[in-house]
């Protein structure tokens, strides 16, 4: 017997085509609000719980907006300028975790727990970010969640789970070898 759980996975496998005009319709809404909008309850409800989400005071959800396709430098207009100049920006990060840092820049007395994908579409990518508030009693005595009082900025400092596998921290084997524990401290090593 299925649980609850595994039919909104599954629905979630292909959402443009399970939920069909819903879907368009959702995306159309978002596009008209702001980039950082506070929602009342996760809509993938599944990956919210398997991240760490439940539903009590101290917890919120944030959906997060992103523009798509790279981050590049602005056109330059005027002036001489090399061929070889591009205007391409690689930033090492991938777009969860600039999701996640935003979001720990808008509510600064939150605190990132994780974040999943929701949704994009030719310009834009959205994220619900999980966040905890650190000061709410219900959270400090909470046996399983009160170890975020103590542990601050973690999107910052790349401690979430979309920061890590940006980081390259989920390699195993040879993989791992130049990219623990930073790629910056295994520079330092071999000088």
């Amino acid at each position: 017997m299925k649980s609850a759980y595994s039919y909104i996975r599954e629905l979630w496998n292909k959402p443009k085509e399970n939920l069909g005009e819903e879907w368009k319709k959702r995306l159309i809404e978002w596009r008209a609000t702001n980039a950082i909008e506070r929602v009342e309850r996760p809509l993938r409800l599944d990956k919210a719980r398997a991240l760490g989400y439940k539903a009590k005071t101290g917890f919120s959800i944030l959906r997060v907006r992103l523009v798509r396709g790279g981050r590049k430098r602005e056109k330059r207009r005027k002036g001489r300028r090399s061929k070889r100049q591009t205007n391409k920006l690689t930033l090492k990060m991938n777009y969860q975790w600039v999701a996640e840092q935003r979001a720990a820049r808008k509510y600064v007395n939150l605190e990132v727990l994780n974040s999943y994908w929701i949704a994009k579409d030719g310009k834009y990518y959205w994220y619900e970010v999980i966040m905890v508030d650190p000061q709410r009693p219900e959270i400090q005595n909470d046996p399983k969640m009160s170890w975020i009082v103590n542990h601050r900025g973690r999107a910052y400092r790349g401690l979430t789970s979309a920061a890590k596998k940006s980081r390259g921290l989920r390699n195993k084997g040879l993989r791992a070898l130049k990219v623990r524990p930073s790629l910056r401290a295994h520079d330092r090593k071999g000088k």
